[in-house]
């Protein structure tokens, strides 16, 4: 660059940092070479003398989930708290995609990430400590070495979905899951589970239709799978709210009355499950004070003379009844 520009190393980087010690001319003709020849500042080499960035990142798991949209915007607000920015990036399930999706935050050297978990959590923090960047791992259930992390105890809320249906009086419930490499979707059966055995009932109680995935696009597909169960559950229990909106939607297509037919639970506590036409009986799971609590770790974690202890933090969920599970009597 400094040969293209026919000027000094030295004066390429008084006009990147300093240009006011350049004379008009070189601030003019430097910066045109730079733009024609595609340079990025590297911003490892300012933190290497001494800058920190001024940018935290958020990698979510699907965007179009709106747990994930209140997970990143608590994020958003603890880095405002720091007089930080917030980089927010979409994470992938194909190797390939995941590297596209992660060179933004680690060729930038970000101040640190939030990462929410999915089926490439591994690969993902792997390129986190290849890079040497800080990150906080948001939604999970297990704690990763020599990181901070906020989970949500599953299990217990899968224990409670399946022990108010039961309390309810049902004695089939179809757990409509998603993909069985996700922790979070096995905690929450593992929970129904439990709450099945304590109930005295066998296993079986807990009918499995397959589902492939807990996006927007599933939901329509898990409505029908469940229909499509050699018995006809009672009550539906479904990994997530997205889901459950999508059986609900497909047992009214089917002239099937929620609850008078079948009883629906969602998990997540999403804006849209209370006011579905039928209220949605789900399992809140605090996401924007999880990602709060995750963009505070990482601000604590990557701020300069702060002793910081690499912790694991479990929120709890709370069942929240609404009529997809209780009958309201008519007036």
């Amino acid at each position: 660059m400094a040969q293209e520009a026919g000027v000094s190393l030295g004066t390429v980087s008084d006009i990147l940092n300093r240009s006011e010690a350049v004379a008009e001319a070189m601030r003019t003709r430097v910066p045109e070479v730079i733009d024609s020849l595609g340079y990025i500042r590297a911003e490892g080499a300012r933190r290497l003398r001494g800058w920190a960035s001024r940018v935290i990142a958020v990698m979510v798991l699907d965007m179009a989930n709106p747990f994930f949209t209140a997970l990143a915007s608590g994020v958003e607000q603890a880095a405002r708290e720091a007089d930080l920015g917030v980089m927010v990036r979409t994470g992938a399930h194909d190797p390939a995609e995941a590297a596209r999706h992660l060179s933004p935050i680690t060729s930038h050297q970000v101040r640190g990430a939030v990462l929410t978990t999915d089926e490439g959590i591994g690969r993902t923090v792997a390129a986190f400590r290849r890079s040497a960047v800080p990150f906080v791992i948001a939604d999970q259930s297990a704690p990763q070495p020599a990181a901070c992390s906020v989970g949500i105890d599953d299990l217990a809320g899968g224990h409670a979905a399946a022990r108010h249906l039961i309390a309810q009086g049902h004695r089939s419930i179809a757990y409509v899951n998603g993909p069985d490499s996700l922790q979070q979707v096995r905690n929450r059966r593992h929970g129904a589970l439990r709450a099945v055995g304590e109930a005295g009932l066998p296993a079986d109680t807990l009918l499995e239709p397959p589902c492939s995935a807990l996006t927007v696009d599933a939901r329509k597909d898990a409505g029908h799978r469940t229909l499509g169960l050699p018995e006809r559950p009672a009550a539906v229990f479904c990994a997530n709210d997205l889901l459950a909106l999508g059986v609900m939607q497909a047992l009214y297509e089917a002239g099937l009355g929620v609850p008078d037919d079948i009883a629906v639970v969602g998990y997540g506590d999403i804006e849209f499950a209370a006011s579905a036409v039928v209220p949605l009986t789900s399992i809140r799971r605090p996401a924007l004070a999880m990602g709060q609590q995750a963009g505070r770790l990482l601000v604590e974690d990557t701020s300069v003379g702060l002793l910081h202890e690499h912790t694991h933090v479990v929120l709890l969920p709370e069942l929240v009844a609404r009529r997809s599970t209780t009958a309201v009597p008519a007036r």
